[in-house]
């Protein structure tokens, strides 16, 4: 039987004809910076409930308010991003995130070399299995290079892992 366009869900919300319904999830970008901004835009599209996470109370964010705090956002629906592996910050706040119920917690960073997280919660005293619940690298294989890139890789992992697919993060 071949559908028309007004029966087929799928095509009915390719035509943008249904209403952008929410996942019932929170993304979290850790760290005000040009990736965050791709992913919280772009999230907000997908249906996530959008929180930017920057305990610097100086640096911004265009379009988005800035919480200085983990909070009750931080539930068993956060995916939860840190998008600067440079930041000293890392290692207290990963250990913090740790102990929050977050569904998913993951940090950018190349998979070529260890990354810097993994020195700084040792350092802290967090045990080995914890900091193996941060997923790094964070998106697809793409091969995706720039901030946009890099959101869609990582939404689409979420995406994908959201609805039980193999696409996963698996390099």
């Amino acid at each position: 039987m071949t559908h028309t366009h007004g029966e087929d869900p799928a095509c009915e919300a390719a035509h943008g004809r249904t209403p952008a319904e929410g996942t019932g999830r929170t993304l979290v970008a850790v760290f005000a910076s040009p990736v965050a901004g791709c992913l919280l835009r772009f999230g907000t599209e997908l249906g996530f409930r959008p929180i930017l996470l920057e305990p610097d109370p100086e640096r911004h964010l265009p379009g988005f308010t800035a919480v200085n705090e983990l909070g009750d956002y931080l539930d068993a629906t956060a995916d939860v991003v840190l998008t600067d592996h440079h930041r000293e910050e890392i290692g207290p706040i990963l250990r913090d995130l740790l102990k929050s119920p977050a569904r998913w917690i993951g940090i950018m960073g190349s998979p070529r070399h260890t990354g810097p997280h993994v020195r700084a919660l040792a350092d802290l005293g967090v045990p080995a299995e914890e900091i193996a619940r941060v997923h790094r690298p964070i998106g697809l294989n793409i091969g995706s290079q720039t901030p946009p890139e890099i959101a869609v890789a990582t939404l689409a992992g979420l995406i994908a892992d959201r609805n039980a697919r193999p696409g996963g993060f698996t390099f």
